[in-house]
C-alpha cells in the first residue's frame, strides 16, 4: 500500500487547458473517488497517475517515488477498465493470472494467489470458465481479480460499472466497497454517478472544469457544499437553486424571487437588504404543508419508500421528496414550506457558499 500525492499537476492537449493546478493528497488505504460530470478532466487524471498520459507540469507520486516519467509497469499499480477487457480464449482462472504468468511467478504462487483472490471476490466455482459463459457482472468481477492478483500499492478503477444494468450496479458497489475492506488497498475511482460516490467513498473529490471543487467525506460534502456547483452536483434528486434578492424590510427576513413571491430567510441571517443571492433547499428539507408559499403540482412520482413530487414556484420549477404518501394530483395547488436550518445561501455572482 502507498500513499499517492498529486502536486501542483496540470494538463494541456496543445492549447486546449484540461487540468488546472490539481493538488490531492489519497492516503495510505483510502478509497478516495473522484466524481464530476463527463468532460471534467477526473479520467484525465487517473490515466496521469497510471502512466497511460504525460503530465504537462507539476508531480505525482506513489509513496515517496516520483513517477512522472516512470512506464505504467513500473508504478506498481493496477487499474480496472470499464471495458472488461478479458481473454476469450483464456478461463477465469488464466485471465486473473495472467499478469503473473508473465512476471513468471511460480506456478504454485500463481495458483494460490488466484484462489485467494477468488474466495474474496466468490469466483472459486467459476475458475474453468471461459468469459463468454460469465454474465456483465461476473465478467466484472474478474477483471477486479486480474488487478488484486498482482498486490500492488495502489488500484485505479475507470468507471467500472458504468456498462452494468442498475440492479447489478448496486450489487457491485457493495462488493467492490466490501472487497477494500477486506484488502485495505489504497484505491482511487472514477464516475460521473455521485450515487456511486456517496455510497463507495471514504473521501470524494468533486471536479468540475479541470479543477477540483471540493474534498470531503461524502456526507460532509452533502451538508456542507462550499459553492452552487456541489451543491447542484452532490444530491439526488438536485438541491433546489433559487436566484432571489435579500429583503430585510419585513417582520422577518425573506428571499424574494418575484415581486409577489418569496420563500423565508434563517432569523439570524447576516446578509444586508437588497443582497443578490443563490437560495438553496435540498428537495427533503421543504414540507408541503397547511401554510407556506403556493405552489401548482406537475408531476408525481412514486418510488414506494418515498414520492417526489415536481412543482411550479411562479416560473421555477421545485422539487419535493416526501416520505409520506399523499393525496395529491397534477394541477393541484399546495404550500411548500423549507426546513429554515437547512436552507443554503450562495452569492449570485460568485456561487460561493455565505
Amino acid at each position: 500500500m502507498a500513499q499517492v500525492n498529486i502536486q501542483n499537476v496540470e494538463k494541456s492537449f496543445g492549447e486546449t487547458e484540461v487540468l488546472k493546478d490539481i493538488s490531492l493528497s489519497i492516503e495510505d488505504g483510502e478509497f478516495l473517488v473522484l466524481v464530476g460530470p463527463s468532460g471534467c478532466g477526473k479520467s484525465t487524471l487517473l490515466r496521469m497517475i497510471a502512466g497511460l498520459e504525460d503530465i504537462t507540469s507539476g508531480d505525482i507520486s506513489i509513496g515517496d517515488k516520483v513517477v512522472n516519467n516512470l512506464p505504467p509497469k513500473e508504478r506498481d499499480i493496477s487499474m480496472v477498465f470499464q471495458n472488461y477487457a478479458l481473454y476469450p480464449h483464456l478461463t477465469v482462472a488464466q485471465n486473473m493470472g495472467f499478469s503473473l504468468m508473465l512476471a513468471h511467478a511460480p506456478k504454485a504462487e500463481q495458483k494460490r494467489r488466484v484462489q485467494e483472490v477468488a474466495v474474496i471476490l466468490g469466483l472459486t466455482d467459476l475458475l474453468e470458465r471461459k468469459p463468454k459463459q460469465l454474465s456483465g457482472g461476473q465478467r466484472q468481477r474478474v477483471a477486479m481479480g486480474r488487478a488484486i492478483v498482482r498486490d500492488p500499492k495502489v488500484y485505479l478503477f475507470d468507471e467500472p460499472l458504468s456498462n452494468l444494468d442498475a440492479k447489478l450496479r448496486v450489487a457491485m458497489r457493495a462488493e467492490i466497497k466490501l472487497m477494500h475492506q477486506k484488502i485495505k488497498t489504497t484505491s482511487v475511482y472514477v464516475t460521473h454517478d455521485q450515487v456511486e460516490a456517496m455510497t463507495m467513498a471514504n473521501r470524494i473529490a468533486v471536479m468540475n472544469a479541470g479543477r477540483i471543487e471540493q474534498v470531503g467525506q461524502p456526507l460532509e460534502i452533502y451538508d456542507n457544499p462550499k459553492n452552487v456547483f456541489v451543491a447542484g452536483f452532490i444530491g439526488t434528486p438536485s438541491m433546489n437553486l433559487l436566484s432571489a434578492t435579500v429583503d430585510l424590510s419585513r417582520n422577518t427576513p425573506r428571499a424574494v424571487l418575484t415581486p409577489d413571491l418569496s420563500l423565508p430567510l434563517p432569523l439570524n441571517t447576516t446578509l444586508k437588504d437588497g443582497q443578490k443571492i443563490t437560495y438553496g433547499i435540498r428537495p427533503e428539507h421543504l414540507n408541503i404543508s397547511s401554510k407556506g408559499a403556493p405552489a401548482k403540482v406537475n408531476v408525481i412520482e412514486p418510488t414506494g419508500s418515498e414520492t417526489h413530487i415536481m412543482l411550479s414556484f411562479g416560473e421555477t420549477s421545485l422539487v419535493v421528496v416526501a416520505r409520506d404518501r399523499l393525496a395529491l394530483s397534477p394541477e393541484e395547488m399546495v404550500n411548500v414550506a423549507p426546513d429554515l436550518s437547512r436552507v443554503m445561501i450562495f452569492d449570485l455572482d460568485s456561487g460561493e457558499r455565505l
